[in-house]
């Protein structure tokens, strides 16, 4: 499963989700789906303009962890 901690990062940068939707050009609720882990799928524009805007690698939005089929 892949968990995304955009919420740590902004938490981090002092930066609202208005603010950081504002930055990147796209919607309020289109960032939230992300924040709150619903997207199905995040294009490579958006990652890029979100790590430019809270300064980050990837990495430190994106984290995988293992389901348990994973770890049998």
């Amino acid at each position: 499963m892949i968990q995304i901690n955009l919420d740590v990062m902004l938490a981090r940068r002092k930066m609202s989700v208005t603010e950081l939707s504002e930055r990147i050009g796209i919607t309020l609720a289109n960032v939230s789906i992300l924040k709150n882990g619903h997207a199905k799928a995040v294009k490579m524009e958006t990652l890029n303009a979100i790590c430019r805007a809270l300064s980050c690698q990837p990495g430190d939005i994106l984290e995988y962890i293992p389901d348990k089929e994973d770890m049998q």
